[in-house]
């Protein structure tokens, strides 16, 4: 049996016009596309008005689900990316976008991608890339390829980026009300500015050793952080031991017991108090942040005499 081979065509060959011929053509022929997505929807309107614009095609899948497909024979443009959003969020119970172009933008792809893991799940983006091709001596015929689609793993990805991103606005949002507050009652966090981590703190006059605050969703510490980095191997395990000679004079002064810990398998040493209620516990923040600017005036007081006086 002869083998034959595959030649592309120029699509404007195949498709004079993009509106009369390939969506006339689309709206035919919709199996070719449902085909290459493993989907089954069905036509029903084209040309859909939505204000002053319309879509090419408009289309339901088996669940009445409302799918919009937008093509383009050219190069992918910000004008269709944006009609795409458009129809996708004016028309009712629309959930799923196509894009259909010949040459998809590295950049739109990659809209696309962001698309799919930034909306809801029930909200689906695709971006497909349409050839002209032909076998041999035979008819034209489509090739349709997938350059972007949503994937269960691109919507977890999405939800645990914006699951991050609202705890780093609630950090940001702690810290700025507690470095308000300690404002009233110390000037040794004047100089910080909130930021979106888990900690905040403050050098403590030593390099290498800091007077820290952190933060988790129910959890937070003020601590004593030690830590002069890799040149020094062995020399936080040292302070750390040097202030732990006078343990019983800081918690005295303290007037609390501390948690003590020289994580010999980590290269940094930590002293801390820890409390049991953290970030998401906002009916507690005025409370938290209490105890945590209290702690940290306190432990500069317990501390400094003898961080002054480490190696």
């Amino acid at each position: 049996m002869p083998i034959e081979k595959i030649t592309k065509l120029p699509l404007r060959e195949i498709w004079r016009s993009e509106a009369k011929d390939f969506t006339t053509w689309l709206g035919e022929n919709i199996d070719s596309l449902c085909e290459i997505l493993d989907v089954n929807f069905s036509i029903t309107d084209r040309e859909k008005s939505v204000g002053l614009f319309s879509s090419d095609l408009v289309a339901e899948d088996e669940s009445g689900t409302v799918v919009i497909i937008e093509n383009q024979l050219e190069k992918t443009d910000h004008d269709h990316l944006g009609k795409m959003v458009t129809y996708l969020s004016n028309l009712e119970n629309a959930k799923t976008a196509i894009w259909i172009s010949s040459n998809p933008r590295e950049e739109h792809r990659k809209a696309i991608e962001w698309l799919n893991e930034f909306t809801p799940d029930d909200v689906c983006f695709y971006m497909i890339k349409v050839e002209a091709i032909k076998i041999g001596n035979s008819s034209a015929a489509p090739l349709f390829s997938v350059i972007a689609e949503p994937t269960e793993i691109a919507k977890q990805v999405g939800n645990e980026k914006k699951e991050l991103a609202e705890i780093q606005h609630l950090r940001k949002e702690f810290w700025a009300q507690l470095l308000e507050n300690a404002a009233k009652k110390t000037r040794m966090l004047s100089n910080i500015s909130p930021g979106i981590y888990h900690w905040l703190g403050t050098g403590a006059g030593k390099a290498g050793v800091n007077y820290n605050m952190a933060i988790t969703n129910h959890a937070s510490q003020v601590e004593v952080y030690i830590d002069r980095g890799k040149n020094f191997p062995s020399l936080n395990k040292e302070r750390f031991d040097q202030l732990f000679k006078h343990k019983k004079e800081i918690e005295k002064s303290t007037g609390r017991s501390l948690i003590w810990e020289r994580l010999d398998k980590k290269r940094a040493s930590r002293i801390s108090v820890k409390f049991d209620k953290g970030l998401k516990d906002s009916e507690s923040w005025d409370n938290i942040q209490d105890k945590m600017i209290e702690t940290i005036i306190n432990f500069k007081s317990a501390f400094d005499p003898y961080i002054r006086n480490l190696k």
